[in-house]
């Protein structure tokens, strides 16, 4: 793409008018392969099942797990349990949220999300980007108290990211899609207005452009998805009414249909769909205005404390929601404002402001590191050498001084890679658990008694 289309597809963007959809290619694990595959490999071993010698598609592994496992004569219907349960699975071991998707959760200009796999990724990537989220689960045979549609204030300032399943969220029932043929009677159920379809979802998803990254569609699907999406025929629209982000080859039938009927969908085939999210997140925060330090409730002092009490440590792309309320809570329990170093200034601080957060390190009696899949999943950030210098500190304390709080759903550092966290698991300091910023009951009392000890040696 052009500068002049990436500024195109931004300024789309910021109006709110394009809409993420996002598929298999963008489960990745962390060497890039693909997420599928572990569950796919999970299932097949379950039922005492080598994968054939040439592997499974990349990408649709269990849709040919399923397959090759219904070839054999399997109940179909009894692998969505074991498919859910492998996802559990996954999840409680500590599954890193694809990077691709952290980065798409953070477009805070992205209001509207469509996911075509049945996993929670995308929703925990919201979450873990402090964003509260609204799930609407497509599925023509979910009991009707658990159907949902897209609510009339969607759009409100501070409103939750909305999130539609199409094919489904992965369950023990078999409720959701786990191979081509259920995807087929899911789209059946769109085309004729069947149970549960989400009509204003679906609406609003016609007034506005998909942004299709690597769903990895079958071809006719890929082509319903276009039309079923759009108000008039594709051949009739005009301008860029779309973008299809997959690694696609020049002979693929969907190239040449796309070429001669839908010329309003651009198809993005020369870059890796991660590798287009990474831009266009590089881009998108680029663009961002830096906040006003005198905008909003917690406020960048021009003299912030180089003795405070609690010093909070964060990623600002990725964790500002949450060290807000975490600070909130530190005020809750009675600590003032000038007490707490809590700064919302710039994303790469100048001189004079790192020289004064080197001060806050030394200065302040308790350090609070805000840890988060999203933050340990960055390449490089300034929050990294804060966290370095408060563990140098660290080698003269003889008292509590390094408290890491886990904002994740579920508090398993030895599963973050930074350098910093690991050093900390090493020497087993007690990680507190802050799911979204909120201390739990845990975490609570242990602030509770560093506040006191603060007191008591104050």
């Amino acid at each position: 793409m052009t500068d002049a289309e990436w500024d195109e597809l931004l300024g789309s963007i910021s109006e709110g008018m394009v809409v993420p959809v996002v598929g298999a290619r963008l489960l990745l694990d962390a060497d890039g392969s693909s997420l599928q595959a572990r569950v796919a490999a999970r299932l097949l071993a379950s039922h005492g099942v080598q994968p054939p010698p040439e592997g499974l598609p990349q990408f649709r592994e269990v849709n040919e797990a399923v397959t090759l496992l219904k070839g054999l004569g399997k109940d179909v219907q009894r692998l969505y349990h074991p498919i859910f349960q492998a996802m559990e699975d996954l999840r409680r071991q500590g599954l890193a949220i694809p990077r691709p998707m952290q980065q798409l959760a953070q477009i805070s200009d992205f209001r509207l999300f469509v996911t075509v796999t049945p996993d929670s990724l995308m929703a925990r990537a919201l979450e873990g980007a402090g964003r509260a989220v609204n799930e609407i689960v497509h599925a023509p045979k979910l009991p009707t108290d658990q159907s949902g549609d897209l609510p009339a204030d969607w759009a409100r300032d501070g409103g939750p990211a909305q999130l539609l399943y199409m094919f489904g969220k992965a369950r023990a029932n078999p409720l959701y899609s786990i191979h081509d043929e259920d995807m087929l009677e899911y789209a059946h159920n769109v085309i004729v207005g069947g149970n549960n379809t989400p009509g204003k979802f679906l609406s609003a998803l016609q007034d506005r452009s998909l942004l299709l990254i690597g769903c990895n569609f079958p071809e006719w699907l890929a082509r319903f998805m276009l039309r079923a999406t759009r108000r008039g025929r594709l051949a009739d629209l005009k301008g860029v009414q779309g973008w299809l982000v997959e690694p696609l080859r020049n002979e693929d039938p969907v190239i040449g249909f796309l070429g001669k009927y839908s010329p309003a969908t651009a198809v993005l085939s020369h870059i890796p769909p991660a590798d287009f999210v990474a831009e266009l997140h590089r881009r998108w925060m680029a663009r961002q205005t830096p906040p006003d330090p005198d905008d909003g409730r917690v406020e960048a002092k021009a003299s912030t404390p180089t003795s405070a009490m609690f010093f909070i440590s964060y990623s600002r792309p990725t964790d500002l929601a949450r060290a807000v309320r975490l600070y909130d809570a530190l005020r809750e329990l009675g600590v003032a404002d000038s007490e707490i170093w809590f700064d919302r200034k710039d994303l790469d601080p100048g001189d004079d402001f790192r020289r004064r957060i080197v001060e806050g390190i030394k200065g302040c009696r308790y350090f609070l590191p805000i840890v988060s899949a999203g933050a340990t999943a960055r390449e490089e950030a300034w929050v990294f050498r804060e966290w370095a210098l408060a563990t140098e500190r660290l080698e003269a304390m003889n008292r509590a001084f390094l408290v890491p709080m886990v904002v994740d759903d579920t508090n398993h550092p030895e599963t973050y890679a930074e350098r910093s966290v690991q050093d900390w698991v090493d020497r087993n300091l007690n990680f507190a658990h802050a799911p979204g910023g909120q201390p739990d009951e845990r975490a609570r009392a242990s602030l509770t008694r560093l506040v006191r000890g603060a007191r008591g040696a104050g």
